[in-house]
């Protein structure tokens, strides 16, 4: 059903239970900050913002950009920014403005009430930072505002000043019905935790069925997709969440009665998706037709977060500093488990076949599995070196062998989980998530959990669901803090699936990444240790001359010259490194690359106890969906 933006408001503000009713005057006293922003030159991709603060303590006040958001995990210096910075006092008059570090402004001087005015740069649309142009104004809020240290539990008040008429605003900021383009938050971390889009975007919105209230459900897609395209989107979009309630046993509170999807996609975007309390940012520089709705994909995951991350949240998030990193070892849960949900709830919707969905989980196991950066470290450990590589920027190269994503790592540990607690227990990874959600996630006070969890709490939570801790402390000794895995094989076969080597007949050097240039072939990547290419002594950057003979001048010649290698063939290869010319000899191993297919693909039989596991995991099938 397609509504008005102004009419999904109106639903939204009726169906608040008493406590956000209560909160309807936030924003509304004087003491609350007050934003406005307004985008005088869009087609120069700048915002002009005041914030006004009132009865400020005597003394300097310091204002500050934030280098780190939610959902971000590394520093991102948004003061870069900002320029044109100036402030007045509450008669108007100009006060001085000091700058004595890269990320605040001293303002000293004021009566009690300090205006401050900044011009912002942003021409990078996705979920971290802001992009302003003739089309939209994408603004993730810690890119876009400042604020003055010392006064965080204080209300706010936004005022924005669309530079079309046509734009509307899409935000998980509550209106202020008295005022036009006005929104309010209860502090500065519901604030900065609201991404907002104003675009002329189209919405498509309905009701969900929470304990004892309904939710609005808003998607806002700014794309250049027809009005049938967005709806057949919205179809696919109402069968996946459906899942997700069903995993978690309905919808959460939203605060405000509302969940909002703000979805860009558009061709001066850039790929991503970014969680928040009652809304996500999604946005893919496609549209919906053209990518023929692949955005799901990111829908799904970021939805599961509402959830798992922002009300079943790891206690090194909360509450969030906007002034450094957010470290916490638990990213292998909060980001992996929702990794592994993500494309298996679309599964469970129907929107993906069996062998599209296997194909995917596939590839997430052989990546785990042959990682090389396991050696390294566990989950834990990875989801601690987050900082360093969540778009995080470096000049120096990095060892990327010693790296593995807690995304897919924690996904495979949740495949891991979820199928041995269907084995041993007669329970699943969804009793473990419903579980952890009522004893760390569903008691929330004022827009925060109550009980944010450790890595123990995981741990003891396992325990109490199996009446096993010492299943679960074996389980997290192993393959959380440790980096054992478990054999996939058989347990993938109370499903009825085979886990195979995809290429069994295809040797392997150990280069799974080359650059060409000007008719040069070089590793661009280190090569897997104990791969043949390490082991004699290759390294990213070496350039590669020739193979067995056969001169390498394209990647294209590379993959045609390698195509017929057998494992255990001897390779001579010709290659140049910083000390000159070099030959060596390999013996060529086989491709590690695993693949999990349904045992009807290979001839092997079914049995009903299998056929009725999987249907159990993976949700009932018509044909081959």
């Amino acid at each position: 059903m397609k509504i008005s933006y102004h009419l999904a408001v109106l639903l939204a503000a009726t169906a608040m239970p008493a406590h956000a009713r209560a909160a309807a005057t936030i924003g509304t006293t004087d003491a609350a900050v007050r934003y406005d922003v307004r985008f005088p030159h869009p087609e120069h991709h700048e915002a002009r913002i005041s914030v006004t603060y009132r009865d400020l303590a005597d003394g300097p006040v310091t204002f500050r950009m934030a280098r780190s958001s939610p959902g971000r995990y590394a520093l991102h210096e948004f003061a870069k920014n900002v320029y044109s910075v100036s402030a007045v006092d509450g008669a108007g008059k100009a006060l001085p403005v000091l700058r004595d570090n890269p990320y605040g402004w001293r303002v000293v001087g004021h009566d009690g009430t300090v205006t401050l005015t900044y011009t912002l740069y942003g021409d990078r649309g996705d979920g971290t930072y802001a992009q302003i142009d003739p089309t939209h104004a994408h603004l993730n809020m810690p890119a876009t505002f400042m604020w003055a240290t010392g006064y965080d539990d204080r209300p706010i008040r936004v005022t924005f000043h669309p530079a079309d008429p046509d734009w509307k605003i899409a935000t998980q900021l509550p209106p202020l019905p008295s005022a036009k383009n006005s929104f309010r938050a209860p502090n500065l971390q519901y604030f900065m935790d609201s991404p907002t889009e104003l675009s002329d975007f189209q919405l498509r919105s309905w009701k969900v069925r929470g304990q004892g209230r309904d939710y609005t459900i808003r998607l806002a897609v700014h794309s250049e997709d027809d009005a049938a395209t967005v709806d057949a989107f919205a179809k696919k979009v109402r069968k996946v969440i459906a899942q997700h309630f069903k995993l978690f046993g309905g919808p959460p509170d939203y605060d405000f009665g509302t969940y909002t999807f703000i979805a860009d996609y558009m061709p001066q975007i850039s790929g991503d998706g970014m969680e928040h309390r009652n809304s996500t940012m999604i946005s893919q520089p496609r549209s919906l037709r053209a990518a023929d709705f692949a955005q799901i994909d990111t829908l799904s995951h970021e939805f599961t977060h509402a959830w798992n991350v922002e009300r079943l949240r790891p206690a090194g998030l909360e509450p969030f500093d906007f002034t450094r990193a957010n470290p916490t070892p638990s990213l292998w849960f909060a980001e992996g488990f929702t990794q592994y949900y993500g494309p298996l709830l679309i599964r469970r919707a129907g929107e993906r076949s069996v062998d599209d969905y296997l194909e995917t989980l596939g590839s997430t196991l052989s990546y785990v599995v042959n990682a090389p950066g396991r050696l390294y470290g566990s989950p834990q450990e990875m989801s601690l070196r987050a900082p360093f590589v969540d778009a995080a920027t470096a000049i120096d190269p990095v060892n990327g062998n010693i790296f593995t994503s807690y995304y897919p790592y924690g996904a495979v540990v949740a495949l891991a989980l979820d199928l041995t607690l269907r084995q041993r227990y007669d329970l699943t990874l969804d009793d473990y998530m419903r579980h952890m959600w009522r004893r760390n996630g569903r008691a929330q006070n004022d827009y925060a959990p109550v009980s944010p969890y450790s890595p123990e709490d995981l741990q003891a939570g396992l325990a109490e669901l199996t009446d096993d801790p010492a299943f679960a402390a074996r389980f997290f000794d192993r393959s959380v803090r440790n980096s054992a895995l478990p054999d996939f094989a058989p347990l993938l076969a109370q499903a009825g699936l085979t886990l195979r080597r995809r290429n069994p007949d295809k040797g392997w050097l150990g280069a799974d990444r080359l650059a060409e240039s000007d008719g040069i072939v070089r590793l661009d990547a280190i090569p897997a240790p104990k791969s043949p290419l390490y082991e004699a002594g290759l390294d990213r950057g070496d350039a590669i001359i020739s193979i067995d003979g056969q001169s390498i001048d394209s990647v294209e010649t590379w993959d045609r010259t390698l195509a017929n290698v057998r494992p255990g063939a001897s390779i001579h290869v010709v290659y140049s490194n910083r000390s000159g010319r070099h030959s060596a000899d390999l013996t060529a191993m086989p491709d590690p690359t695993l693949t999990i297919v349904r045992n009807e693909m290979t001839g092997k039989p079914l049995s009903t106890k299998q056929l009725a596991f999987r249907t159990a995991w993976l949700g009932p099938t018509t044909d081959d969906r």
